[in-house]
């Protein structure tokens, strides 16, 4: 009995050790950072974190782009991986969104996955209209969407998606419809806005930001709780007749379940300090997205207050799972 117990003991103590020297040595190879999104949004964020790892880490991190599903196709590469910390999700809020809004998912949201750090928050959505839509303002889009005649339709990265929610939400709050068009990516919705495949979305700033500058898309409304830094000029929603703020949703990173908590303590440390550069914040102020990185327990709680938060706006907008 005696020797049993002084055995287990010390295979503990020697997985431990095990576990020590892995997390001193990570990494030791390349690291895969798999997005759960076409192009745009999060693949933005994540492709500047990854060079600055890179650089800081002297190993490469790369990004690969998992599309398809609201996101379900990248995590569930991720939820299946081995828990090493050499494959990595970066994904937005719409994870969170999924299990209410999905009959079935291959893994299990909250135990299939460790929350490493959130990356950024984007402290709104823009409300986005064709350049050729012949409106100008919240109230004018309104009151145009309100026309026997206007059949206007909008372009999410998917069914259930955080832009979907919101989009429905908006709509009931101002007396509208619109048709949902989804697409595979933040990427390809904002590109189907400027293509005039659809009329309006709310969206992200990252995306949307390089077609407002070119002139191709309008910005109408933003629903922060305060304007956005990169375009002050567009107003506030609450200010502009739809008493209503959104916070935009998150992009954040995540590992397989049971990964070790030193990996974890690393990865957020360093993307902690990537996020300090001077150089990045102003990468980020120029998408529109503010910044984030707190410890994986931080994020842990937060990921898991977004779960329920997520679910109860998702019954508020009606979104029936598919």
């Amino acid at each position: 009995m005696f020797r049993t117990s002084v055995t287990t003991v010390l295979a503990a103590c020697a997985a431990l050790v095990v576990v020590e020297a892995s997390a001193q040595s990570y990494p030791n190879r390349p690291v895969r950072v798999v997005v759960a999104a076409a192009t745009g949004g999060p693949d933005i964020v994540a492709r500047i974190v990854a060079a600055e790892l890179t650089t800081q880490l002297g190993q490469t991190f790369f990004v690969e782009n998992q599309p398809g599903a609201n996101g379900i196709v990248g995590a569930n590469t991720v939820a299946k991986a081995a828990p090493d910390g050499y494959t990595l999700l970066v994904y937005s809020a719409g994870f969170v969104v999924n299990p209410y809004v999905q009959k079935q998912l291959p893994y299990d949201t909250e135990k299939d996955f460790a929350p490493v750090t959130n990356l950024t928050s984007s402290g709104g959505l823009f409300l986005a209209v064709n350049s050729a839509l012949p409106v100008n303002s919240l109230q004018e889009f309104i009151q145009y969407a309100k026309r026997p005649d206007a059949k206007l339709a909008y372009s999410t990265p998917g069914v259930g998606n955080n832009w979907h929610l919101a989009t429905e939400v908006f709509s009931q709050l101002a007396g509208i419809r619109m048709t949902h068009v989804p697409y595979k990516g933040g990427g390809p919705a904002a590109a189907a806005l400027v293509a005039g495949e659809v009329q309006a979305m709310l969206v992200s700033p990252a995306p949307i930001m390089p077609h407002l500058k070119s002139g191709k898309v309008r910005v109408l409304a933003y629903t922060g709780e305060k304007r956005n830094v990169a375009v002050p000029e567009v107003p506030l929603m609450k200010d502009s007749g739809v008493n209503w703020t959104y916070d935009g949703g998150w992009f954040g990173m995540f590992a397989p379940a049971r990964t070790p908590p030193e990996v974890l303590e690393k990865v957020a440390a360093e993307v902690r300090k990537a996020m300090q550069k001077p150089e990045v914040l102003k990468r980020f102020t120029t998408l529109g997205v503010e910044p984030a990185a707190g410890t994986p327990e931080e994020f842990r709680k937060f990921f898991l207050a977004e779960l329920k938060a997520y679910g109860d706006m998702a019954r508020v907008a009606g979104v029936k799972p598919e």
